[in-house]
């Protein structure tokens, strides 16, 4: 019989527990292109849904335009992420935002090339494995005690995907399908950056 690991009740700041690192793609009013690095995504069938704290100047362009591209970022590419993070597109920065500053070429910054997409006006990220343009279907806002003294809320936001790029060497020879073995997504587990480590096994749902 095992020895039962000792367990606590804790209280985290954050549960990020281990989700994917996205760069969201929208357009600002002149035309130019805003890059917001997150990582509260999940999909289901064609549906992604993010989650973004308010007061940022890409879910600002999301609510005006209501499409953007959701670009899957590589282990290798962490640097160029955290270049983004303490930025931000707003101008002037807002007093909540501590510590930030704004840029206003982010693609130039962090060394990343946009291609043109094909159903959306907002670019792709070149050098993500995996690349969306996805438009918004559905809004919720929440307003949490935690944020009220800082950006007020957050915005669950529903996106229809209606086109998906990949790298060719991330795709399985002769189909349609993202291979597991070759595609490592960039993960954030508890503020941290963690690479994607080999395949443990698949579900029987992979033959299908």
């Amino acid at each position: 019989m095992h020895t039962p690991i000792p367990v606590r009740t804790i209280r985290p700041n954050i549960l990020y527990f281990g989700t994917p690192v996205l760069l969201i793609v929208t357009r600002n009013v002149d035309g130019s292109a805003n890059l917001t690095p997150m990582s509260s995504a999940w999909a289901l069938a064609d549906r992604v849904v993010l989650g973004l704290a308010e007061g940022g100047q890409g879910l600002a362009n999301l609510r005006r335009e209501r499409e953007c591209t959701l670009n899957v970022v590589a282990p290798e590419q962490w640097r160029a992420v955290e270049a983004l993070a303490p930025t931000t597109g707003c101008d002037p920065v807002p007093g909540w935002k501590t510590g930030y500053r704004h840029v206003a070429d982010k693609f130039a910054l962090a060394g990343l090339t946009p291609l043109p997409s094909e159903q959306v006006q907002a670019p792709r990220v070149a050098e993500c494995p995996l690349q969306m343009e996805a438009r918004v279907t559905a809004w919720h806002e929440r307003s949490l005690d935690a944020w009220q003294a800082s950006a007020g809320g957050f915005v669950t936001v529903e996106t229809e995907v209606l086109r998906v790029h990949a790298h060719q060497d991330v795709v399985l020879a002769g189909s349609e399908h993202i291979d597991p073995q070759r595609f490592r997504p960039l993960l954030y587990v508890f503020r941290h950056y963690v690479g994607g480590g080999a395949a443990l096994g698949r579900t029987f749902k992979a033959e299908v």
